[in-house]
């Protein structure tokens, strides 16, 4: 049933939320490559726990006010949404990988998420609506 509602529409809630992310991939991450790093050199030699140090260190210099949160994905996020400071733009339910949706679902709004773990690498994300 929940394939029908894939996109929000019709059916369920249809709740939407809007999220800023910065992904930092590893050698566990499915796809190997990104736009700072399209053959995958530097990613398929950073373990995942280097990729969540690099990560705690940009998300304490957020925290603490030094940097911008769309400045840093900007520069660091192995994401294509880099370009845009990190905005995935809006989505529903089943749009995300599980722990990602449940993870932007469960903050409030201008929020930063602690580490999340996905296929795709190690995230922290902040919902901006």
């Amino acid at each position: 049933m929940s394939s029908s509602n894939r996109h929000g529409y019709g059916g369920g809630s249809g709740e939407e939320v809007r999220a800023s992310h910065i992904l930092i991939k590893h050698e566990g991450s499915r796809r190997k490559a990104s736009w700072k790093d399209p053959e995958g050199r530097v990613i398929k030699n950073t373990t995942r726990d280097n990729a969540v140090s690099q990560l705690k260190a940009l998300q304490d210099d957020i925290v603490s006010g030094k940097v911008k949160f769309e400045d840093v994905a900007a520069r660091y996020s192995d994401c294509s949404s880099a370009k845009r400071g990190g905005d995935l733009g809006p989505f529903g339910r089943g749009q995300m990988q599980k722990p990602f949706e449940e993870a932007t679902f469960a903050l409030k709004v201008g929020e930063i998420s602690d580490i999340v773990d996905t296929d795709s690498g190690v995230h922290i994300i902040k919902r901006t609506n």
